[in-house]
């Protein structure tokens, strides 16, 4: 399915490798739980690794069914809103899903399909599995592992303006490792001659047209959705219409399930999964961003556009990132 001419205007001056590790730093070692990433309590997680569990603390599905391969898998990317977006669609009786980051695609592959089977959980006729692990979008063998389990799998990426997406996965760094060089210094190769640098995971990570050319090798733009960061915050219930369409599922979570948390910033769900209490994203969510100078911003916009451009014509649709800034 691949083919090298497909190497595209984004790739052919950025395709330095990440830096060793890059990827991994920012999350621990292969299935544990990142407090950063995942609102998932423990209790849960050992209910969904256990056998014959509910996998993900729900009382709606009962101890039978059978643990299948997913059906659909939100791929990316990280610090976009992937969380809030599997936390939405679990509420939808017809999903089961991982609470947790499975990496099967990216660091746990050589266990094999039978252990990624395993860590699901059991699903009824009828029902979707599902796993998100936001890394998949940006590791270059995913595409192909993934095509070679199911062609015809559903993948969905959460994307957001790459310049505050940046901002926040530095900050979850930062929460973890505070010794580490300000943002400024991190992001420019030569601050004076004001280049970028793109072998930066934060950075590279926002070049969403560059990876999405790795995809588009092996799945048809038809079995992509791309859904807004910004939207799932200001219009939860809107973008959840697009992705439950997508997934050929009932509207079932709609305005009902959401309310807005104003301490927060932004929307929770009120009856995830069955439960009566109110869900909120755990507190690694939501984190106040340091001050970025200015200057800084304004040349990671100059950087981004024309991969930004790039990415609204490659998939047709326009995030208003552009937009956005010049409101400011």
């Amino acid at each position: 399915a691949s083919n090298g001419s497909r190497e595209g205007a984004a790739g052919a001056w950025l395709r330095t490798p990440l830096a060793p590790g890059e990827v991994i730093t920012a999350q621990s070692g292969a299935f544990e739980r990142d407090p950063q990433e995942s609102s998932t309590t423990d209790e849960e997680l050992s209910r969904t690794g256990s056998p014959g569990s509910r996998g993900g603390g729900s009382s709606t599905t009962p101890d039978y069914g059978e643990k299948r391969l997913p059906q659909a898998l939100i791929i990316g990317v990280k610090k976009g809103g992937t969380r809030a977006l599997l936390e939405a669609i679990r509420a939808h009786p017809d999903v089961r899903a991982v609470g947790t980051e499975p990496h099967f695609f990216d660091r746990n592959y050589e266990k094999g399909l039978e252990w990624y089977r395993n860590v699901m959980p059991k699903t009824l006729d009828g029902q979707i599995t599902m796993e998100k692990t936001p890394s998949y979008f940006v590791t270059n063998e995913a595409p192909r592992r993934i095509h070679s389990m199911a062609k015809d799998t559903k993948l969905i990426v959460v994307v957001r303006n790459p310049v505050t997406r940046a901002i926040s996965d530095y900050t979850q760094t930062l929460s973890k490792k505070p010794e580490i060089p300000t943002f400024e210094v991190l992001a420019f190769k030569n601050r004076t001659l004001g280049l970028i640098d793109a072998s930066w995971s934060a950075i590279r990570i926002g070049i969403y047209a560059l990876h999405l050319e790795n995809w588009l090798q092996y799945f048809p733009l038809s079995q992509i959705l791309f859904v807004s960061g910004e939207r799932l915050i200001t219009d939860p219930a809107g973008e959840m219409a697009k992705v439950q369409d997508f997934l050929g599922l009932k509207r079932i979570v709609t305005e009902k399930h959401f309310y807005f948390n104003k301490t927060k910033g932004f929307p929770c769900l009120k009856k995830p999964e069955d439960s009566s209490a109110p869900r909120c994203l755990g507190k690694s969510k939501g984190r106040t961003h340091p001050k970025i100078d200015p200057d800084v911003i304004h040349r990671l916009r100059k950087f981004y556009k024309p991969f930004n451009v790039m990415f609204y014509q490659m998939t047709g649709q326009d995030f208003q990132w552009e937009q956005e800034e010049s409101d400011k």
